[in-house]
Protein backbone atom coordinates (compact mmCIF):
# COMPACT_ATOMS: atom_id res chain seq x y z
CA UNK A 1 0.00 0.00 0.00
CA UNK A 2 1.18 3.59 -0.95
CA UNK A 3 1.94 6.05 1.29
CA UNK A 4 -1.38 7.58 -0.16
CA UNK A 5 -3.37 4.99 0.22
CA UNK A 6 -2.42 4.58 3.74
CA UNK A 7 -3.70 7.60 4.45
CA UNK A 8 -6.87 7.74 3.12
CA UNK A 9 -7.24 4.55 4.99
CA UNK A 10 -6.36 5.82 8.41
CA UNK A 11 -8.65 9.03 7.35
CA UNK A 12 -11.60 6.86 6.66
CA UNK A 13 -11.45 4.91 9.69
CA UNK A 14 -10.36 8.08 11.89
CA UNK A 15 -13.96 8.99 10.86
CA UNK A 16 -15.83 5.97 11.45
CA UNK A 17 -13.66 5.96 14.96
CA UNK A 18 -14.73 9.42 15.61
CA UNK A 19 -18.86 8.30 14.84
CA UNK A 20 -19.03 4.98 16.14
CA UNK A 21 -16.73 3.91 18.44
CA UNK A 22 -18.64 4.64 21.39
CA UNK A 23 -21.80 3.29 19.81
CA UNK A 24 -19.45 -0.07 19.24
CA UNK A 25 -17.91 0.17 22.79
CA UNK A 26 -21.58 0.05 24.42
CA UNK A 27 -22.37 -3.14 22.41
CA UNK A 28 -18.89 -4.77 23.26
CA UNK A 29 -19.62 -4.50 26.70
CA UNK A 30 -22.85 -6.08 26.59
CA UNK A 31 -21.57 -8.81 24.79
CA UNK A 32 -17.84 -8.69 26.46
CA UNK A 33 -19.60 -8.40 30.46
CA UNK A 34 -16.36 -6.00 30.90
CA UNK A 35 -15.16 -2.56 30.30
CA UNK A 36 -11.17 -2.80 29.79
CA UNK A 37 -11.57 -6.34 27.52
CA UNK A 38 -14.23 -4.39 25.54
CA UNK A 39 -12.21 -1.19 25.20
CA UNK A 40 -9.32 -3.60 23.56
CA UNK A 41 -11.18 -5.32 21.51
CA UNK A 42 -12.67 -2.69 19.97
CA UNK A 43 -9.56 -1.32 19.02
CA UNK A 44 -8.48 -4.72 17.86
CA UNK A 45 -11.62 -4.02 15.56
CA UNK A 46 -10.62 -0.67 14.38
CA UNK A 47 -6.71 -2.24 13.54
CA UNK A 48 -8.36 -5.13 11.48
CA UNK A 49 -10.44 -2.82 10.21
CA UNK A 50 -7.49 -0.38 8.78
CA UNK A 51 -5.83 -3.54 7.47
CA UNK A 52 -8.83 -4.83 5.83
CA UNK A 53 -11.09 -2.18 4.62
CA UNK A 54 -8.39 -0.73 2.21
CA UNK A 55 -8.36 -3.84 0.48
CA UNK A 56 -11.59 -5.28 0.64
CA UNK A 57 -13.66 -1.94 1.15
CA UNK A 58 -16.03 -0.15 3.48
CA UNK A 59 -18.34 -2.63 4.63
CA UNK A 60 -21.91 -1.59 4.01
CA UNK A 61 -23.04 -1.36 7.74
CA UNK A 62 -19.63 -0.52 9.17
CA UNK A 63 -20.79 -0.13 12.72
CA UNK A 64 -22.30 -3.88 12.74
CA UNK A 65 -18.86 -5.20 11.40
CA UNK A 66 -16.70 -3.60 13.95
CA UNK A 67 -19.17 -5.03 16.69
CA UNK A 68 -18.80 -8.72 14.63
CA UNK A 69 -14.69 -7.90 14.77
CA UNK A 70 -14.20 -7.07 18.25
CA UNK A 71 -16.64 -9.99 19.24
CA UNK A 72 -14.53 -12.53 17.24
CA UNK A 73 -11.21 -10.63 18.46
CA UNK A 74 -12.53 -11.35 22.03
CA UNK A 75 -13.33 -14.98 21.59
CA UNK A 76 -9.36 -15.28 19.68
CA UNK A 77 -7.91 -13.90 22.99
CA UNK A 78 -10.32 -16.12 25.57
CA UNK A 79 -8.44 -18.94 23.24
CA UNK A 80 -5.06 -17.65 23.33
CA UNK A 81 -5.28 -17.74 27.19
CA UNK A 82 -6.86 -20.90 27.32
CA UNK A 83 -3.35 -22.49 28.76
CA UNK A 84 -4.08 -21.09 32.21
CA UNK A 85 -7.82 -21.34 32.31
CA UNK A 86 -9.95 -24.66 32.63
CA UNK A 87 -11.38 -25.92 29.50
CA UNK A 88 -15.17 -25.69 31.12
CA UNK A 89 -14.49 -22.03 31.89
CA UNK A 90 -12.96 -21.08 28.17
CA UNK A 91 -16.33 -23.02 26.76
CA UNK A 92 -18.24 -21.43 28.75
CA UNK A 93 -17.17 -17.85 28.37
CA UNK A 94 -17.15 -18.11 24.58
CA UNK A 95 -20.51 -19.78 24.52
CA UNK A 96 -21.48 -16.75 26.78
CA UNK A 97 -20.13 -14.03 24.06
CA UNK A 98 -21.88 -15.94 21.10
CA UNK A 99 -25.55 -16.11 22.96
CA UNK A 100 -24.93 -12.38 24.03
CA UNK A 101 -24.48 -11.70 20.25
CA UNK A 102 -28.26 -11.69 19.59
CA UNK A 103 -29.38 -8.24 18.93
CA UNK A 104 -27.03 -6.62 17.36
CA UNK A 105 -28.58 -4.88 14.57
CA UNK A 106 -28.77 -1.14 14.63
CA UNK A 107 -31.79 -0.51 17.38
CA UNK A 108 -29.76 -3.34 19.54
CA UNK A 109 -27.03 -0.80 19.51
CA UNK A 110 -29.06 2.10 20.65
CA UNK A 111 -30.59 -0.23 23.65
CA UNK A 112 -26.46 -0.76 24.36
CA UNK A 113 -25.91 3.07 24.30
CA UNK A 114 -28.44 3.91 26.96
CA UNK A 115 -27.61 0.51 28.87
CA UNK A 116 -24.34 2.04 28.77
CA UNK A 117 -25.60 5.67 30.78
CA UNK A 118 -27.76 4.00 33.03
CA UNK A 119 -24.64 1.76 34.03
CA UNK A 120 -22.07 4.45 34.31
CA UNK A 121 -24.47 6.41 36.86
CA UNK A 122 -25.76 3.67 38.82
CA UNK A 123 -26.23 4.92 42.58
CA UNK A 124 -23.68 2.81 44.10
CA UNK A 125 -20.87 4.63 42.30
CA UNK A 126 -20.13 7.99 43.57
CA UNK A 127 -20.43 10.87 42.39
CA UNK A 128 -17.46 11.53 41.08
CA UNK A 129 -17.14 8.32 40.02
CA UNK A 130 -20.38 8.25 37.82
CA UNK A 131 -19.11 11.76 36.36
CA UNK A 132 -15.36 10.19 35.34
CA UNK A 133 -16.89 7.23 33.91
CA UNK A 134 -19.87 8.82 31.82
CA UNK A 135 -17.06 11.52 30.16
CA UNK A 136 -14.63 8.44 29.28
CA UNK A 137 -16.86 5.66 28.65
CA UNK A 138 -20.02 7.27 27.15
CA UNK A 139 -18.82 10.77 25.92
CA UNK A 140 -15.01 9.33 24.82
CA UNK A 141 -12.72 12.01 26.19
CA UNK A 142 -9.83 10.90 27.27
CA UNK A 143 -8.42 10.18 30.78
CA UNK A 144 -6.03 13.57 30.98
CA UNK A 145 -8.78 15.75 29.23
CA UNK A 146 -11.18 14.54 32.06
CA UNK A 147 -8.39 15.22 34.66
CA UNK A 148 -7.59 18.73 33.06
CA UNK A 149 -11.08 19.96 33.31
CA UNK A 150 -11.44 19.37 37.04
CA UNK A 151 -7.81 20.10 37.99
CA UNK A 152 -7.80 16.80 39.42
CA UNK A 153 -3.83 14.65 38.46
CA UNK A 154 -4.28 11.93 35.75
CA UNK A 155 -3.64 9.28 38.05
CA UNK A 156 -5.61 10.34 40.18
CA UNK A 157 -8.65 10.27 37.88
CA UNK A 158 -7.58 7.17 36.78
CA UNK A 159 -7.39 5.51 39.34
CA UNK A 160 -11.21 6.71 40.08
CA UNK A 161 -12.04 5.34 36.59
CA UNK A 162 -10.61 2.10 37.92
CA UNK A 163 -12.36 1.80 41.19
CA UNK A 164 -15.73 2.59 39.59
CA UNK A 165 -14.92 -0.15 36.70
CA UNK A 166 -13.84 -2.34 39.36
CA UNK A 167 -16.57 -1.72 41.68
CA UNK A 168 -19.59 -3.12 38.73
CA UNK A 169 -17.76 -5.95 37.87
CA UNK A 170 -17.76 -7.06 42.15
CA UNK A 171 -20.66 -6.03 42.85
CA UNK A 172 -22.44 -7.70 39.57
CA UNK A 173 -24.13 -4.40 38.64
CA UNK A 174 -26.49 -4.88 35.98
CA UNK A 175 -25.60 -3.78 32.77
CA UNK A 176 -29.28 -2.73 31.85
CA UNK A 177 -32.32 0.14 31.61
CA UNK A 178 -34.32 -0.19 35.04
CA UNK A 179 -37.60 -1.18 35.14
CA UNK A 180 -40.45 0.86 34.11
CA UNK A 181 -40.96 1.34 38.30
CA UNK A 182 -37.48 2.05 38.85
CA UNK A 183 -36.71 3.95 35.87
CA UNK A 184 -37.44 7.72 37.28
CA UNK A 185 -35.60 6.99 40.51
CA UNK A 186 -32.71 5.84 38.69
CA UNK A 187 -33.18 8.74 35.69
CA UNK A 188 -32.63 11.11 38.52
CA UNK A 189 -28.87 10.00 38.88
CA UNK A 190 -28.37 10.25 35.33
CA UNK A 191 -29.97 13.66 35.04
CA UNK A 192 -27.52 15.01 37.90
CA UNK A 193 -24.61 13.14 36.25
CA UNK A 194 -25.52 15.18 33.51
CA UNK A 195 -26.45 18.40 34.81
CA UNK A 196 -22.70 18.36 36.82
CA UNK A 197 -20.79 18.05 33.84
CA UNK A 198 -22.96 20.70 32.45
CA UNK A 199 -22.36 23.56 35.15
CA UNK A 200 -18.85 22.60 35.35
CA UNK A 201 -18.17 23.71 31.31
CA UNK A 202 -20.51 26.85 31.86
CA UNK A 203 -19.08 27.79 35.18
CA UNK A 204 -16.17 26.55 35.84
CA UNK A 205 -15.40 25.99 39.76
CA UNK A 206 -11.36 26.42 38.65
CA UNK A 207 -8.88 27.23 36.38
CA UNK A 208 -8.39 30.29 34.67
CA UNK A 209 -10.79 29.77 31.93
CA UNK A 210 -14.61 30.70 32.82
CA UNK A 211 -15.97 28.34 30.91
CA UNK A 212 -15.55 24.98 29.26
CA UNK A 213 -17.19 24.71 26.10
CA UNK A 214 -15.90 21.10 25.54
CA UNK A 215 -17.85 20.03 28.64
CA UNK A 216 -20.88 21.76 28.38
CA UNK A 217 -21.24 20.87 24.82
CA UNK A 218 -20.59 17.17 26.05
CA UNK A 219 -23.36 17.49 28.57
CA UNK A 220 -26.08 18.64 26.14
CA UNK A 221 -24.89 16.04 23.72
CA UNK A 222 -25.73 13.47 26.79
CA UNK A 223 -28.91 15.13 27.24
CA UNK A 224 -29.93 14.75 23.90
CA UNK A 225 -28.79 11.26 23.11
CA UNK A 226 -30.94 10.79 26.40
CA UNK A 227 -34.42 12.25 25.66
CA UNK A 228 -34.02 9.98 21.91
CA UNK A 229 -32.95 7.27 23.41
CA UNK A 230 -35.63 6.81 26.74
CA UNK A 231 -38.39 4.27 25.85
CA UNK A 232 -40.71 7.16 26.29
CA UNK A 233 -40.93 10.85 26.71
CA UNK A 234 -40.12 12.16 30.18
CA UNK A 235 -40.22 15.66 30.96
CA UNK A 236 -37.79 16.02 33.58
CA UNK A 237 -34.61 14.69 30.75
CA UNK A 238 -36.81 17.05 28.14
CA UNK A 239 -36.71 19.31 30.73
CA UNK A 240 -33.46 19.26 31.52
CA UNK A 241 -32.10 19.69 28.27
CA UNK A 242 -34.24 22.89 27.75
CA UNK A 243 -32.45 24.06 30.86
CA UNK A 244 -29.17 23.88 29.07
CA UNK A 245 -29.64 24.86 25.48
CA UNK A 246 -31.56 28.12 27.30
CA UNK A 247 -28.20 28.95 29.49
CA UNK A 248 -25.84 27.80 26.93
CA UNK A 249 -27.61 30.49 24.31
CA UNK A 250 -26.15 32.81 26.43
CA UNK A 251 -22.67 31.74 26.57
CA UNK A 252 -21.33 34.59 24.45
CA UNK A 253 -22.59 37.43 26.02
CA UNK A 254 -22.28 35.99 29.88
CA UNK A 255 -18.46 37.55 29.88
CA UNK A 256 -16.15 40.30 28.99
CA UNK A 257 -12.68 40.26 27.12
CA UNK A 258 -10.95 40.22 30.40
CA UNK A 259 -13.52 37.54 31.80
CA UNK A 260 -15.54 39.35 34.15
CA UNK A 261 -19.18 38.42 34.47
CA UNK A 262 -22.13 40.04 32.36
CA UNK A 263 -25.07 40.71 34.52
CA UNK A 264 -27.94 39.12 32.40
CA UNK A 265 -29.64 42.84 32.27
CA UNK A 266 -26.84 44.58 30.51
CA UNK A 267 -26.07 41.09 28.13
CA UNK A 268 -26.02 41.98 24.81
CA UNK A 269 -28.90 40.41 23.45
CA UNK A 270 -27.76 40.37 19.99
CA UNK A 271 -25.15 37.74 20.99
CA UNK A 272 -28.09 35.15 22.06
CA UNK A 273 -28.22 31.97 20.26
CA UNK A 274 -32.10 32.50 18.84
CA UNK A 275 -31.71 28.74 17.61
CA UNK A 276 -30.86 27.37 20.90
CA UNK A 277 -33.77 29.74 22.08
CA UNK A 278 -36.13 28.38 20.21
CA UNK A 279 -35.25 24.78 20.97
CA UNK A 280 -35.66 25.43 24.84
CA UNK A 281 -38.45 27.03 24.59
CA UNK A 282 -40.18 24.66 22.62
CA UNK A 283 -38.65 21.69 25.09
CA UNK A 284 -39.36 23.43 27.87
CA UNK A 285 -43.64 23.92 26.62
CA UNK A 286 -43.72 20.22 26.08
CA UNK A 287 -42.30 19.36 29.37
CA UNK A 288 -44.87 21.67 31.26
CA UNK A 289 -47.62 20.24 29.02
CA UNK A 290 -47.06 17.04 30.69
CA UNK A 291 -48.54 17.97 34.07
CA UNK A 292 -46.00 15.53 35.81
CA UNK A 293 -42.71 18.16 35.63
CA UNK A 294 -40.43 18.49 38.17
CA UNK A 295 -37.31 20.83 39.18
CA UNK A 296 -35.68 20.74 35.58
CA UNK A 297 -38.78 21.81 33.40
CA UNK A 298 -39.69 24.39 36.04
CA UNK A 299 -36.20 26.12 36.05
CA UNK A 300 -36.34 25.46 32.21
CA UNK A 301 -39.83 27.50 31.98
CA UNK A 302 -37.97 30.33 34.14
CA UNK A 303 -35.39 30.16 31.92
CA UNK A 304 -37.21 30.25 28.40
CA UNK A 305 -39.53 33.81 30.16
CA UNK A 306 -35.97 35.64 30.95
CA UNK A 307 -34.95 34.84 27.55
CA UNK A 308 -38.19 36.64 26.14
CA UNK A 309 -37.66 35.10 22.96
CA UNK A 310 -40.58 35.72 20.40
CA UNK A 311 -40.42 31.71 19.74
CA UNK A 312 -41.55 31.66 23.95
CA UNK A 313 -44.44 33.77 22.89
Amino acid sequence: MSDEQSGQAQAMVDAVYRSESRRVLATLIRLLGDFDVAEEAMHDAFRAALEQWPRDGVPSNPRTWLVSAGRFKAIDAIRRHSRLTPLEEVADAVESIAAQAQGTDDDGIEDDRLRLIFTCCHPALSPDAQVALTLREVCGLTTEEIASAYLTPAPTLAQRIVRAKAKIREARIPYQVPAPSELLERLDSVLRVIYLVFNEGYSASSGASQTRHDLSGEAIRLARLLVVLLPEPEPEAEGLLALMLLHESRREARNLPNGDLVLLDDQDRSLWKRELIAEGCALAERALSSHRFGAYALQAAIAAMLAEAPECG
